[in-house]
C-alpha cells in the first residue's frame, strides 16, 4: 500500500453541495461544486487507484506533465481499463502516461467564467459514449478542476426552475396590470359616456345663449333707433357695465366656449375609442386620426416637456385593428417621452425634447416585402439574381415573370415614422429590444412588454414590419410599415 501522506495536497478534492448553491440566471461554472484533483503522469496506476479509493466522490483526475496540463482521466475510464482481461497486470505497475495513451479521448473543457446554461447545452450535445465523462474547468492559468456532468445538469435545472418562477412572477404581475387596465378601461368608457351628457347640455345651452344674445342685441339696436336719446340713468349704467366692450367680447366668448366644447367632445371620443374592447374584424381607419387621438390622450405628458412635430403625407384609409394600432402608437410615443425625460435628468446642457411623426405612402424594397410576406423567398432570390447579373438584358424574361406574379400594388405600403432626439439605444442591446420582459427602464416604469406586444401587433395582426434605427447621443427612430392592398392608391406611391 502507498502512504498517501506523501502525495501532493492537490490530490485531495474540495467540493460543496451544488443543490445548496444560490444560482441565478448569469451563474458561471465557478459557482458549481468542483473537484481539485491533480496527479503527475509519472506516478503509477496503483497510486491513482489508491487515490480513487480514498476519495470516492472524485469523478477523475487532472493529469499534469512537468507542471503543465496534459489531460484528464475519469474514474469510469480508469475502471474500464482495469476490468479488461489482464488489465490489472498490464496497467497497475505502469505510469499513468501509458494508461492515458490507451484511454485518451476528446474532453470537454470550459473557462471558469463560462455560463452554466451554455456549458449544460454542450454537455447535452455530447455523444452517449462520453456523456457521463466529467467536464474540465480552467479557473486560472495552472488551476484546472473537474465537475461532474450531473452537477452541471443539477445547476441547469435550478436555474431553469428559477427562470420559470421569475417568468411566472412577471406574468402574474402583467396579468394584474392587465386586469387593472381592463377595469380602468371599463371605468373610462363609463366616465366618458357620463361626461358626454353634461357636455351636450352645455353645448345646447351655449347655442341657445348665443341666439338669445343676438336677439337681445338686435332688440337694443331697435330700441336705440326708436329712442336715440337715452336717460341719464341708462347712460350711467351702460358706462358702469362697459356695454360697448361687452358687445365686442361676447362673440369671442361664445366662440371660445364652442371651441372648448369641441375639444371636450374630441377628447371624450378618443377615450371611448381607446377604451372600447377590441373587435374581431378589421375596420377602415384613417391613420392620422388614430395618431391624433393618441396624441390627444397623451397631451398632459407632452405639455411643456416635449414638442411634437407632425409631418403628415396623403394617406388612404386602410383596414386595421384601431385599438391595437393605437396601443402601438401609444407605446412608441410614451417610450420616446420616457427616454427624453431620462436624458433631461442628467447633468450638462439639456436640449429641448422633440418627437417627429412622419407619414407617407411609398414603395417597399424587396427585403421589406419579404419581411411583410408580400414577396415570397423564391421571388426575392430571383430579384437578387437579376441585380447581381452582369447583363440585365439577359434576365428580361425573369423580370417580366416576377412582375406578372406580383399584384399590381403589392410593393405599396404606408410608412409611419416616430423619431425622438433622446439618448439613443446602445447597439449591443438593439437586437433584444423587441424581446418580452426586456427593458432598460426601472421596475416602477416598465415591464418590458410594450415593444414586444407592439412588434407582435404589427407583424402578426397587420402583416407589417417595424424597424428600429438608433444612435447613442442622437436619438431613436421606429418605422412602421403597413401593406396597402388597394389598386386605387398605386399612383400615390413614391
Amino acid at each position: 500500500m502507498i502512504d498517501f501522506t506523501s502525495l501532493s495536497e492537490s490530490l485531495i478534492p474540495s467540493c460543496c453541495p451544488t443543490a445548496l448553491q444560490n444560482f441565478h440566471l448569469e451563474s458561471i461554472l465557478q459557482d458549481i461544486c468542483s473537484h481539485e484533483c491533480q496527479i503527475d503522469v509519472t506516478r503509477s496506476a496503483t497510486d491513482l487507484a489508491q487515490l480513487f479509493e480514498r476519495n470516492p466522490s472524485a469523478p477523475g483526475v487532472i493529469l499534469i506533465d512537468q507542471g503543465e496540463f496534459l489531460g484528464m482521466l475519469s474514474r469510469r475510464r480508469f475502471l474500464e481499463l482495469l476490468s479488461r482481461p489482464f488489465g490489472r497486470g498490464l496497467f497497475l505497475q505502469r505510469s499513468l502516461h501509458v494508461l492515458y495513451q490507451f484511454s485518451q479521448k476528446d474532453l470537454l473543457m470550459f473557462p471558469g467564467t463560462a455560463l452554466v446554461l451554455d456549458a449544460a447545452l454542450e454537455v447535452i450535445r455530447r455523444p452517449a459514449s462520453g456523456f457521463s465523462e466529467p467536464v474540465v474547468v480552467q479557473f486560472s492559468d495552472h488551476d484546472y478542476r473537474l465537475i461532474h456532468t450531473q452537477e452541471i445538469l443539477i445547476a441547469h435545472a435550478c436555474i431553469h426552475s428559477l427562470a420559470i418562477k421569475l417568468l411566472q412572477a412577471r406574468t402574474r404581475d402583467q396579468l394584474i396590470q392587465t386586469e387593472k387596465l381592463a377595469t380602468l378601461g371599463q371605468m373610462l368608457a363609463g366616465v366618458a359616456h357620463d361626461i358626454r351628457n353634461p357636455i351636450a347640455c352645455i353645448a345646447g345651452n351655449a347655442g341657445f345663449l348665443e341666439n338669445a344674445y343676438q336677439e337681445l342685441t338686435h332688440l337694443m339696436q331697435i330700441y336705440e333707433t326708436e329712442y336715440p336719446k337715452a336717460s341719464e340713468k341708462v347712460q350711467a349704467y351702460k358706462s358702469e357695465i362697459e356695454f360697448e366692450l361687452l358687445q365686442e367680447d361676447f362673440p369671442d366668448i361664445f366662440k371660445s366656449v364652442q371651441t372648448s366644447i369641441s375639444q371636450l367632445n374630441h377628447l371624450v371620443g378618443s377615450l371611448r375609442v381607446f377604451s372600447r374592447p377590441d373587435t374581431l374584424k378589421r375596420e377602415l381607419m384613417d391613420i392620422h386620426e388614430c395618431l391624433d387621438n393618441t396624441l390627444l390622450i397623451l397631451k398632459n405628458r407632452l405639455k411643456d416637456k416635449v414638442k411634437v412635430v407632425k409631418i403628415y403625407g396623403q394617406l388612404p384609409k386602410i383596414q386595421v385593428y384601431p385599438n391595437q394600432l393605437s396601443q402601438v402608437f401609444m407605446n412608441l410615443i410614451v417610450n420616446a417621452v420616457d427616454a427624453i425625460e431620462e436624458q433631461g435628468k442628467g447633468k450638462g446642457k439639456k436640449k429641448p425634447g422633440k418627437i417627429w411623426i412622419k407619414t407617407e405612402i411609398r414603395h417597399c424594397s424587396a427585403s421589406e416585402q419579404v419581411k411583410m410576406k408580400m414577396l415570397s423567398s423564391e421571388q426575392f432570390e430571383s430579384l437578387l439574381d437579376i441585380q447581381a447579373a452582369d447583363q440585365l438584358e439577359e434576365n428580361i424574361e425573369t423580370l417580366d415573370w416576377l412582375e406578372a406574379e406580383l399584384p399590381e400594388d403589392s410593393s405599396c405600403c404606408i410608412s409611419i415614422q416616430i423619431r425622438d432626439n433622446g439618448p439613443g439605444i446602445p447597439i449591443e442591446i438593439q437586437n433584444r429590444i423587441f424581446e418580452n420582459f426586456f427593458t432598460t427602464k426601472s421596475a416602477s416604469r416598465g415591464t418590458g412588454l410594450g415593444l414586444g406586444i407592439s412588434h407582435q401587433i404589427i407583424t402578426e395582426k397587420h402583416r407589417g414590419y417595424i424597424n428600429l434605427e438608433s444612435e447613442v447621443g442622437k436619438g431613436t427612430a421606429f418605422e412602421i410599415l403597413l401593406p396597402v392592398i388597394n389598386a386605387s392608391v398605386q399612383q400615390g406611391c413614391s
